[in-house]
């Protein structure tokens, strides 16, 4: 008889166990996915964006309230604000309504994004390398101004994309280097009849 209750007691416990372990791995789950989503909304919301300030129909750079973003579109529709604007301080308190831009084409208007598809398809005005395939994370590529200095993206606003790209060519990362050091030192550099662009 004890034996009996004995057995029973151990088969409810272990039933019991069984249960929590599932109640545990099914909210294991739920918070990997949770979390996975978070990750990836902070991820989308990310970068600056460039769109048209309505009020004056000029070029802007922003930047969104990724957090908020995340949070609010964890369980639907985000909702977008923004955190920079390349008008603030002065025109601070606007009624944000170039957000309507952003949701219409989130990736569009990605600075990156943009700066991706004018690359693909190029080559270096140096070197003649294809510059279709970029690593934004290590050696991004330049560009060469009409004056043929050649220039980081981080020098210049981003506002100013669409004009930069009217007007300038594109450069690899390793020839802006190059010529970066040229420009430097140039008592250091011997041109042995290489033939470039360089004079275009």
């Amino acid at each position: 008889m004890l034996f009996e209750i004995s057995s029973g007691l151990g088969a409810l416990l272990t039933l019991k166990g069984l249960v929590n372990l599932v109640l545990i791995l099914v909210a294991a789950g739920i918070a990997i996915l949770v979390l996975r989503r978070l990750f990836s909304g902070f991820l989308r919301f990310g970068g600056t964006r460039i769109v048209s300030c309505p009020e004056n129909k000029q070029t802007v750079a922003v930047e969104l309230d990724r957090v908020h973003a995340t949070l609010t579109g964890v369980g639907g529709k985000p909702e977008l604000r923004l955190t920079e604007c390349t008008r603030w301080p002065e025109r601070a308190g606007c009624g944000q309504m170039c957000l309507s831009q952003i949701e219409a084409s989130p990736e569009g208007c990605l600075l990156k994004n943009i700066l991706t598809a004018w690359y693909r398809g190029k080559q270096c005005v140096f070197c003649g390398q294809d510059l279709s395939n970029i690593n934004w994370m290590e050696h991004r590529p330049a560009l060469r101004t009409p004056e043929g200095k050649t220039l980081r993206w981080s020098e210049i606003q981003p506002e100013q994309v669409y004009g930069v790209l009217e007007t300038h060519q594109p450069v690899c990362w390793n020839c802006h280097v190059a010529e970066q050091f040229r420009a430097e030192h140039p008592e250091l550099i011997v041109d042995r009849g290489m033939t470039t662009t360089r004079e275009a």
